[in-house]
Parts: C-alpha cells; structure tokens; sequence
C-alpha cells in the first residue's frame, strides 16, 4: 500500500500546488480586469455618419462597418442560427462551458499547441471587447474569469446583443447587421434561411472563409450551420435540404449614399476629425447638415449638364488612348486595361470595336456592347469613320431619351455650385466640382477667383449711399485711368462700345464697366471698401485700385453667395453654416449650431456653434444694409433678369428673382448670382489653371443656365416672395435720356425708386436741388470727372 499513498499523495501535492498556483495567478490577474462599470458602459466602434438635414446619408468614415442593432430587432432565427453556430447552450451555462475547456486542453496538451479554444458567447464577448487574441493560457484564464464577471453584470440577452454587434464578420464588417448589408444589401430581417446560416458561420473564419474570398468553404460552414440547426429542431427537414442546395447569393455591397454631397461629407469630416481626431471614426457621431436632398441632386445635375454642355461646345477632344483588341481577348483582360482611363458616372470608358459613317460600336464589361448613332455623336465630328478606328478607347454615356448611347468625353473644365436659404445662412446645397473623386479640391469654398461684374452690386450699393441715386447720370465715354497703384490703363466695355451719359440703373442693367470706374473713382476706394466689408468681403482680399470697379478682387463662390444674401434677406448679414446638429450612437446632441437669422424686431447677437445642448438662446443677424439700399438695389438687379445680361432666367416665369452675371477679363470666369427672399445662389465657371474659357463665353453664357437649371427645381412649390417698398422710400417720374423729373404722363418718363429726400422735383435739375437744398451731394455725377 506505501506506493499506493505515495502515488496518491503525490496526486493530492500537484492538485493543492496546481490550486495555490492557479490561485495565485487569479489573484494576481483579478486586478487587471475591467470594473463592472466599465462593463456596463461599453461603446461599440462605429463609424462616422454625414446625413442631409432630412436624415439622407451622404458619406460615412471610418475602418468599421456597423450599423448597432438592438436584440429585439433581430429575428429569432438568426439568434437560434448563432447559438447553432457557436454555442448551443448559452442560455444554460454561466459564462464558461468547463467541459468543453477540459477536452479542449487535453486537446492542446496532446498536439502541443493553442488550437483548441472552446469559447463561448460569452468568452468571445470577453474577448473582443477586453483582450486580444493572442493564444496563451493565461490570456485564456482572464478571458474566463471576465466572462464570469460579464455574466455577473449584464443579461444573457444583453451579452448576446453585444455579441450580435461586435463579431467581425469579413470584409470590414463588424455585427450582423453591417455583415446582412454588405454581402446581401438587406436587413437580417429579409434574409433567407441560408443566408442566415452563411452569416451565422462565419465567426470561425471571417477573412478566409467568407462567401466572397472563398465560395466553396463558406458552404461547407453555412451547410455545418444549417445541420446544427435541424438537429436542433430550429428548422424541419424540409427547409434544411432547400436551405443547403441554395445558391450562394452574396455578392459585394458597400454602403450607397441617399444623396450624392461628396464634397459637403468632406466638410463634415474635416470639422469633427479637427476636433476629436481618429475618434471621430470610431465613435458613432451622426452629422446632420443642411442640406436639402432635393436641393442637392439638383446642383448636381445642373452643374453636370452646364460643364457638359460648354465642353461639348468647344468640340470633341478624341479618343483618350487605344489598345489592341487581340491583347483584351476576354473580359477580364478588357476590364482590367479600361481601368486606367478616368471614369464619372455615368461616363464610362469603352473599346471601338467598329466605326463607319452612320454608327459606332463599342464595348465595356458591365456594359455590353452600346451603339451610338448619329444623334449621339454629331455634336463631336462630321464623320466618325475618320476620327475613330477599332481599338480606340472612348467615353460613353447612355441617352435619357433613347436605348442608343452618345459619345461623352469628361470636361476639362471646372466649376462650383452654392447654395444658401439666405434668412439665417443654412447652406441649402454645395458642389465643389464636376467630380469629387476625380478631384477633391472644393472650388465653392477654396477657389479664389475674380468675380468681374459679378462684384458690381456692391459699388453700387455704396454709390446709393453716398449721394447717387438709380437716376443718377454717369459718362459711359472712354477714360483712361492713372492709378498710383495699378499704373495707366483704358477699362473696355464687355461690348467694345462706348456709351453717354447712363443712368445708372441702367448702367448695371446693362453690366456698363466704364460707368463702374466713375462711380469708384467718385466716391473714393477707402469709402468702397469700408461699404463692401459690412456684407463680409475681406478688405485683403480685395484691391487697393480702380480695378475693383471692374471685380479684380480674388472671393470664392461661398464669399460671393454670403455677400448676396444681404440683399435677398433685406440687409443682414447671416454667417453661412452647413452643420446643423451633432449627435452621438445613441442620438443624444453633442452639439448644434445656434445660427443667426434674420428678424427685424430683434436684438444682434453672435451665432456659433456651441457645445450645450440646452443653450437655445436666439441670435439675430445684424443689419447692415439699410432697406431703402437693399430695395432699390434688388429692384435693378430685377431689372438685370427681365431686360438684362440675366434675360435668360425669365423662363422660369416668376417675377421675384434678381441676380447678376460676372464675365473676367479675357473671358477667365464666368458667374452668376441669383435669389429671390428664400433662397440665393451662386454659380462659377472656369479652368482650374486660369486660361481663357473662349469668345463669348460670359456668365450669361456659361454660368446662368446652370443656376437656371437649379433654381427650376429649388423655387418649385415656393411662392413668390413680395418686395414690400420701405416707408422712406419714395417713387417718382424722371426722363430716360437726362435722368431729371418729369410728369408722370411724359412719353420720355419712368418710374424710379428714390430714398426720400433724394428724388428730383419736377421742373428742377439735380443740380438747382443740391444748390437750393443745400444738399451738394445731389451734383449730377458728370461733374465730378
């Protein structure tokens, strides 16, 4: 019997060591764990949201795919196909399956190795959220005493849902949910049977076993998973056969935006990654911004079309390379070898397989083989047998109004779109671009360009403030001007025309340069730039000499939109803003831009973005513009679309718009800016690299049709805002051709606007007024040059 005790005492010696061992080890692991609290308070890693001020989604950031989903939104099959999966008895245990741990160690003691895990729910819970997953025992022994702890603070259910979100499940996909949306583009509500199964077997091998890197081995899994399930009667033998011969239906399905606002998204994302650096991607922040959906795919499109459309005018470039149809025999070679030349949807590039005088054929995987007949490509050469030979690459893009295809090139030439609701400076819609990915640089916020007549508005606003009237008559003969500054120069009329006196209501009706460079040089530059600084122009971005008048200034579209909606909205000054709100996963508001808005019985207060959810004190848009300014400047800028360079804009048979046009010298850049009292808009033309746009291509030309197209759809439904005339403003009748009063019935005779006490008498010139009222600001402005 002595070596039966000996044996057995040795038995006994090993198990108290392993104990006072394994004793230690916890005791000195224990500390290390998560709190309790620290296990009630866990954050999912989720990404970084943008959303139209309608809930629209227009770009999401971040290395994880996870869309959190409460475990009472997910069908019970997929839970029933999880626990099939791995770990059938989850609701019974108490974090860890000891039995499948013995045999797993046995396993690993056996093959000398840490294959064999055995993990629960549970453990795999422990682990992805607390430990890594490096394959040592004592990483094993944390991740059990965690689950214990785990099952101590949360429910079975609440430790499934974790789970259910958390699991990576290939391709980026963190949480079934995120997984149902990538590989079948639907909710876990409308999966299939199989497609649950596929879902629920991927845990074990989420990288290399998935339906899209490996087809064959993810059925096996999905079948093993289907088979769990029939044994388990979560499913009758029926549905299990059909379920496993189903075909694999996954297919790659990254998250598509409701709306298209790459460059607004880019915005968003700068701003929040400024201020939480790369947790901004992980932290489940939802943007709301302003834009409207329905404002935005209209800029879109209209800027599309505009640049289209001018490209198209300057003729057909060629082909944009070729290759030999013998060396792209298949289509994977094909599409493959297209891959190197530019793309814009719906622009695609394709092979000429054939070209003769009538019709063009040619081919791109996913596109099949497209004609394009004389219609689609009239607009480019006289006869594409001539221009074109097999195997060369161009671009193609389907008609609206037909089954054929038309041949397309991708404009070289830029532009930018803003838009803004000009009663408090929500940006309504932006495009930096013909194409974001074809170049991210946002042109409606950086690009700083001249904006020619397009500034005009401006002077003449100061001109009303500082003794001239609409009527007032100013030399439209050529000048030559010295300037200290900007040496001798002779400014040009866009026309080449000289003209006589002009009123000038008319002058800026008619976008008159000359008259431009009186009025500045009347009134003096230092007056000028204090008058357009209160509509927010940077006095340095702006020159120092008579050039101004004609719109040397360097402002990017938003400048130029922001500085028009002084007009629009009566004479305040809104800071344009494009984030409305921020909220966190849980849609709590982090923080809200508290923006000014326009009201004319309220006190000025500063707009800002704050961080206090319950801050809701008002801020009101100081006035900076009186109305007597503001109204008679929108009523000539009325008269620039009804019989002006903006004429154009007329078809959209409304009475309340006013805008301007702006054309650079040598034609370097187009604009137009727009509004009515809801809505203001800017829009630019021109090359990145500033080089002529070509003869005639002024902003009635190249930019108005654009903000036409656009305000087609921004206006539709919205009622025509009413210019109610200020009380000091005072209406009389004075003569076309000398600008002084005459009788409302005389042939020669208008009816003007004048702020009162600046209107001419019937009878007496301007400058009989000015002498007997003692006003020597109502000189006729001919006098001063």
């Amino acid at each position: 019997m002595t070596w039966f005790r000996r044996i057995a005492f040795g038995i006994v010696a090993l198990g108290v060591a392993g104990a006072v061992a394994g004793g230690i080890l916890i005791y000195q692991l224990t500390p290390t764990l998560p709190s309790i609290e620290s296990i009630r308070d866990i954050q999912l890693k989720v990404p970084l949201r943008v959303f139209t001020v309608d809930g629209q989604l227009i770009g999401e950031y971040g290395d994880y795919r996870r869309t959190p989903t409460s475990i009472d939104e997910v069908p019970p099959l997929m839970i029933q196909a999880i626990l099939a999966a791995e770990d059938d008895g989850f609701y019974e245990h108490h974090g860890v399956d000891i039995p499948g741990i013995v045999r797993a160690l046995v396993a690993n003691l056996r093959s000398g190795g840490h294959g064999q895990g055995a993990s629960t729910i549970t453990m795999q819970v422990a682990r992805n959220y607390f430990l890594t997953r490096e394959k040592t025992y004592t990483r094993k022994v944390k991740e059990i005493l965690l689950s214990l702890r785990l099952e101590q603070a949360l429910t079975k259910d609440e430790i499934l849902e974790l789970y259910i979100n958390k699991i990576f499940l290939g391709h980026r996909s963190y949480g079934f949910q995120a997984a149902a949306l990538f590989y079948y583009d639907k909710p876990l509500a409308d999966l299939t049977v199989a497609e649950i199964a596929m879902l629920a077997g991927l845990p074990k091998a989420p990288s290399r076993s998935n339906p899209l890197t490996n087809p064959e081995a993810a059925v096996v899994r999905r079948n093993y998973v289907l088979r769990r399930m029939n044994e388990l009667d979560y499913i009758d033998e029926a549905t299990y056969q059909a379920a496993s011969a189903a075909p694999v239906t996954a297919d790659r399905h990254v998250s598509p935006v409701d709306v298209e606002a790459p460059f607004v998204a880019e915005m968003a994302r700068d701003y929040i990654y400024d201020k939480y650096g790369d947790r901004a991607y992980e932290s489940g922040f939802q943007i709301y911004t302003t834009i409207s959906g329905k404002n935005q795919e209209a800029a879109n499109a209209a800027l599309r079309k505009g640049l289209v459309a001018y490209d198209q005018r300057h003729g057909y470039r060629g082909a944009i390379g070729n290759i030999d149809p013998a060396s792209v025999a298949d289509e994977k070679a094909l599409a493959q070898a297209l891959k190197e030349y530019p793309r814009s949807s719906p622009i695609e590039p394709a092979l000429v397989v054939a070209a003769d005088s009538d019709l063009i054929q040619a081919y791109a995987p996913g596109l099949g083989q497209v004609s394009i007949d004389e219609d689609g490509w009239s607009w480019a050469m006289d006869n594409p047998a001539e221009r074109l030979e097999v195997g060369d690459i161009v671009h193609v893009a389907p008609r609206t109004d037909s089954t054929l295809w038309t041949l397309s090139q991708i404009p070289e030439v830029a532009g930018a779109l803003v838009s803004l609701n000009p009663n408090d400076g929500a940006i309504l819609a932006l495009t930096g671009g013909f194409d974001y990915y074809l170049g991210k640089f946002n042109r409606a916020t950086q690009a700083r360009r001249q904006p020619g007549s397009n500034l005009k508005p401006f002077i003449y606003s100061a001109a009303l403030n500082n003794g001239f009237t609409a009527a007032t008559l100013v030399s439209g003969a050529p000048i030559v001007v010295e300037d200290p500054v900007e040496g001798t120069w002779r400014p040009e009329n866009y026309s080449g025309k000289f003209y006589g006196p002009t009123r000038i209501r008319e002058a800026l009706t008619r976008s008159m340069n000359l008259v431009s460079v009186r009025i500045l040089r009347a009134m003096g530059l230092p007056v000028v730039l204090d008058h357009l600084e209160t509509f927010g122009f940077d006095r340095d971005q702006l020159p120092k000499g008579l050039s101004l008048a004609l719109g040397t200034a360097t402002l990017t579209p938003l400048e130029m939109v922001s500085a028009y909606a002084v007009f629009a909205n009566g004479g305040y000054r809104v800071e344009p803003y494009y984030i409305a709100r921020v909220e966190d996963q849980d849609g709590a508001i982090v923080e809200y831009s508290n923006r000014t808005r326009v009201c004319e019985t309220c006190e000025v207060a500063e707009s800002t973005l704050v961080n206090d959810p319950d801050s809701i004190d008002p801020r009101y848009a100081r006035q900076v513009l009186s109305p007597e300014n503001t109204y008679i400047m929108t009523s000539i800028m009325r008269d620039v679309i009804r019989s002006g360079t903006g004429r154009q804009a007329m078809q959209l048979g409304r009475n309340d718009l006013a805008g301007k046009t702006g054309t650079t010298n040598d034609f370097r850049d187009a604009w137009f800016s727009g509004f009515n009292g809801d809505v203001v808009t800017t829009v630019w033309v021109g090359f990145d690299q500033p080089q002529s746009l070509g003869r005639a291509e002024s902003g009635a030309k190249a930019a108005l049709p654009i903000w036409i197209d656009y305000m087609k759809v921004a206006l539709e439904g919205v009622p025509e805002t009413e210019l109610e005339v200020p009380e000091n403003v005072v209406t009389g009748y004075v003569s076309r051709e000398t600008g002084e009063a005459v009788l409302s019935n005389s042939p020669d005779g208008y009816r003007e606007y004048f702020i009162m006490g600046t209107e001419p008498q019937v009878g007496v010139t301007e400058a009989d007024l000015a002498r007997d009222m003692n006003r020597p600001e109502q000189r006729k402005v001919e006098d001063l040059f």
